[in-house]
C-alpha cells in the first residue's frame, strides 16, 4: 500500500522537474546567454551589471516608442564581440517606479532583458496636490470634466474643489490614442484618471491618461438655440435632460451685467432655460453657463457656451497688450518690422506706442506684404507662454511702402498717400523735440519735417523720439514718410521712425 502511495508522488515530482527544466531551456539560447534576464536598479539611482556570453558579435538596444524614449536608462555598450562581456545598466534617481526592456541580438536570435527601477506606485491626489507635486510623477485624480478642447486626442479640463488641471491626451479602453469619443465622456461627468504630470509653460498637465471610471452626470445639455447672439442682443435657450432634483444655473460674475435668466420650465426629465442678453456696445464677448443638479448627496453639472458679437475696438498696440486674453476683436494699425514666417504671416507689428507679435494673418501669401508696409488688422488678444500676441488676425487694409534713395525721392511728385522708406546720415537737427532734421545719402540731402516715435502718433506722442533713442548727428536713420514740399523745397513730411544705427 505504501508503494502505491509513493509511485504517484514520484511521477508528480518528475513531471514538475521536467516542467522546470523546459522553462529554463526556453530562456537559454546557444548563440547568446545572459547571467540574468531581470535587472533591478535602486529607486535612488545606480548601476547593475550582467554577463553576456555570445558565440558571435551582438548588439543591444532599448525598446522605445514615440511617447517613451526610455531616456532615463543608460547602457554601457550597444555592441559586443564573441566571448564573455559585462553589460552595465545605469539610471538616475526616480520619483516613481519604472520599467524598460532591452533586446540583445546575435545573428537571428534575440535575448530579452527586463529592467525595473523601484516599485511602480500611483498616488491618489487632489488637483491642488498635483499642481504642487513634481513633474514625471504619476497621479490618480477624481474630478469633473469642465470643458473639452480636443475630441480626437482627448484634451480636456478636470476640476475638483481644490483646483483645475489640463488633461493632454486620453487613452481609450485598449490603451490606444486618437479614440477619445469612444469613451463617451461629456462635460459634467465625474471622472477618475491616472497619468504622469508635466508642466508646459505655466499649465499643469496629466498626459496620455488612463480613464479608471466615469460617473455620468445627472444633467446634460442636449441642444441650444441662438448660441451666437447678434450685437443687438436677444434670447438664448438651453434644452436640458435632468435626472436629478431640480436645476440651478450659474452665470459668471463678469457676464451678470449683460445676461440674465428669463425663465426655467421643467416637465419630467426635460428642462428649458431661457436667457436674455442685452445689446453689446463693446467688443465680442462670451461666457460659460453651468447647470447644476443633485441626487441628494452629490452635485452634478453640465456646461454650455454663449457668445455675442460686438463692435471692433480700435486700439493702440500698448492698449492691446494691456488688455486681457479673450474674444474681443481689436483693430490695430502699424508697420511690419519683421516677418518670421512667410507662409503663415507670423510677424511683428509696431506703432508709436509699442510692438506686438502677430501669430499669422489669414491668407498671408496672397497679400504680398513685406517689411515696412503699413497694415491694419483685426484680431483677438492672445498669449503664448505669457507673451502677448495677436490671434486669428485678418488683414483689413495695407499701404505699401517703397524703399528709395533720397535722390529717387526728390524726383517724385508730392503725394501724402505714397510712402517711402528712406535711409540717410543725420547732418543736422533743427528741432530735437519733434525730430526735424536733415538726412543725407551720397550727394543728395532732404529735410525731414518731424520724426515721430511710430505710426499713428498725434499731439504730445509725437515728441521725444531722438532723446528716447539717443539719436544724434552722424547716426544713420531710417524713416518712413510721404514726399511733400514747403515753399517749393522738397521734404519728408510727418515721417516716423523705423530704425537707426549709431555712429559710435
Amino acid at each position: 500500500m505504501k508503494l502505491k502511495r509513493i509511485f504517484p508522488f514520484l511521477f508528480a515530482l518528475l513531471a514538475l522537474m521536467t516542467s522546470c527544466t523546459d522553462e529554463e531551456t526556453m530562456t537559454l539560447l546557444d548563440e547568446i546567454q545572459v547571467s540574468s534576464s531581470y535587472v533591478a536598479i535602486p529607486v535612488e539611482g545606480g548601476s547593475t551589471s550582467i554577463t553576456v556570453t555570445a558565440k558571435d558579435s551582438w548588439t543591444a538596444e532599448k525598446v522605445t516608442t514615440d511617447k517613451n524614449k526610455v531616456e532615463w536608462l543608460t547602457i554601457s555598450s550597444t555592441t559586443g564581440s564573441a566571448g564573455e562581456s559585462t553589460l552595465t545598466f545605469t539610471a538616475p534617481s526616480a520619483i516613481d517606479g519604472r520599467t524598460a526592456e532591452v533586446l540583445i541580438k546575435s545573428g537571428d536570435k534575440t535575448q530579452r532583458i527586463n529592467i525595473i527601477q523601484g516599485l511602480a506606485t500611483i498616488a491618489s491626489a487632489t488637483c491642488a496636490e498635483v499642481i504642487a507635486g513634481p513633474d514625471s510623477k504619476t497621479y490618480q485624480v477624481t474630478g469633473v470634466c469642465t470643458a473639452i478642447a480636443n475630441t480626437t486626442y482627448g484634451n480636456w479640463y478636470l476640476a475638483d474643489k481644490t483646483g483645475s488641471i489640463y488633461i493632454y491626451g486620453t487613452l481609450d479602453k485598449k490603451g490606444q490614442t486618437k479614440n477619445f469619443l469612444s469613451l463617451g465622456l461629456e462635460v459634467g461627468d465625474e471622472v477618475t484618471v491616472q497619468g504622469p504630470k508635466t508642466t508646459y509653460g505655466t499649465t499643469v498637465e496629466l498626459i496620455d491618461v488612463t480613464v479608471i471610471n466615469i460617473n455620468k452626470s445627472l444633467v446634460k445639455v442636449d441642444s441650444v438655440k441662438n448660441a451666437s447672439l447678434p450685437i443687438e442682443g436677444g434670447e438664448f435657450m438651453a434644452y436640458l435632460t435632468c435626472k436629478g432634483q431640480g436645476v440651478s444655473v450659474d452665470i459668471p460674475n463678469d457676464a451678470m451685467s449683460w445676461l440674465s435668466i428669463s425663465s426655467i420650465q421643467s416637465a419630467g426629465t426635460s428642462t428649458v432655460v431661457k436667457f436674455k442678453a442685452a445689446a453689446n456696445t463693446g467688443g465680442d464677448r462670451g461666457t460659460t453657463l453651468t447647470f447644476h443638479t443633485t441626487d441628494g448627496s452629490k452635485d452634478y453639472s453640465a456646461q454650455t457656451m454663449l457668445s455675442q458679437k460686438g463692435a471692433i475696438v480700435k486700439a493702440t498696440i500698448a492698449a492691446f497688450i494691456a488688455a486681457p486674453v479673450g474674444d474681443t476683436q481689436y483693430r490695430l494699425t502699424g508697420v511690419i518690422t519683421s516677418i518670421s514666417n512667410t507662409t503663415y504671416g507670423n510677424l511683428y507689428l509696431r506703432d508709436f506706442s509699442g510692438e506686438t507679435y502677430v501669430y499669422g494673418i489669414k491668407d498671408f501669401t496672397q497679400k504680398g506684404l513685406k517689411v515696412g508696409d503699413i497694415i491694419t488688422i483685426v484680431g483677438k488678444r492672445a498669449e503664448y507662454k505669457g507673451t502677448p500676441q495677436v490671434g486669428s488676425a485678418v488683414l483689413e487694409s495695407a499701404i505699401p511702402v517703397t524703399s528709395a534713395t533720397i535722390a529717387e525721392v526728390l524726383t517724385k511728385p508730392d503725394n501724402t498717400s505714397n510712402y517711402f522708406m528712406v535711409t540717410g546720415t543725420i547732418t543736422s537737427i533743427a528741432n530735437a523735440d519733434y525730430g526735424n532734421l536733415y538726412l543725407k545719402d551720397g550727394e543728395s540731402e532732404i529735410y525731414v519735417y518731424g520724426c515721430y516715435p511710430g505710426y499713428g502718433a498725434t499731439g504730445n506722442d509725437r515728441k521725444g523720439l531722438l532723446a528716447a533713442k539717443g539719436i544724434k548727428v552722424g547716426d544713420t536713420l531710417t524713416v518712413i514718410a510721404p514726399k511733400g514740399s514747403y515753399n517749393g523745397v522738397a521734404q519728408l513730411a510727418n515721417s516716423f521712425y523705423f530704425s537707426h544705427v549709431s555712429a559710435e
